[in-house]
């Protein structure tokens, strides 16, 4: 199966870059496809301009975003790492999202029915978090994040989302903490492999 992992946070040492090493064990140690794409590292420019924008009506993007949208057209499953900051992804990861899932790439109107493009592709999705479970269910925040994400982004551009992860307190996580949710990340990719 051919791998696409979009990866957005700055420090080779942080707990979503644990968790990134952990996923291209697992996909090399089944011998699948993997590209990543570290969008700090490659500097992958997050700011949605007005050319990028006039562009898009027109079906032209520039070559960076073409660079990207050509790694989503190959991939068949995309895994997309980063952390919830400040209830949100990344900017980096917005921009990326802002720019690269263009209209005529990711989406269309119809007659003016929405319709996503990128059907047929799955998607993981991995974030930590620094407040617990209970205080997001408290405020709503956990409903807020899977339908902002994954309803507003990746099932509006056609993503069938096999699996999102939110692992909390991260800023505050055990060996044993990192270990266990290692066990489930390595369970949700086995679990993918049999549909």
């Amino acid at each position: 199966m051919r791998h696409l992992i979009i990866y957005a946070h700055p420090n080779e040492n942080s707990l979503n870059h644990n968790l990134l090493q952990t996923v291209i064990e697992h996909l090399t140690s089944e011998n699948h496809e993997i590209i990543v794409r570290d969008l700090n590292a490659i500097g992958f420019n997050p700011i949605l301009s007005l050319e990028d924008m006039k562009g898009q009506r027109m079906g032209k993007v520039s070559d960076d975003v073409e660079t990207e949208q050509n790694f989503i057209s190959w991939a068949e499953h995309i895994t997309f790492i980063y952390p919830i900051w400040w209830t949100g992804m990344p900017a980096i990861m917005k921009g990326f999202i802002d720019r690269v899932f263009s209209y005529g790439f990711a989406y269309r109107y119809d007659q003016g029915i929405q319709k996503g493009l990128l059907k047929g592709k799955r998607a993981i999705i991995i974030n930590t978090q620094g407040k617990s479970h209970e205080e997001y269910e408290k405020i709503g925040m956990d409903k807020a994040l899977l339908l902002v994400s994954d309803t507003g982004i990746f099932q509006y551009c056609g993503f069938e989302v096999h699996q999102h992860l939110f692992f909390d307190k991260a800023d505050r996580a055990t060996p044993e903490d990192i270990e266990e949710w290692k066990k489930v990340i390595l369970k949700t990719y086995r679990n993918l492999m049999t549909l």
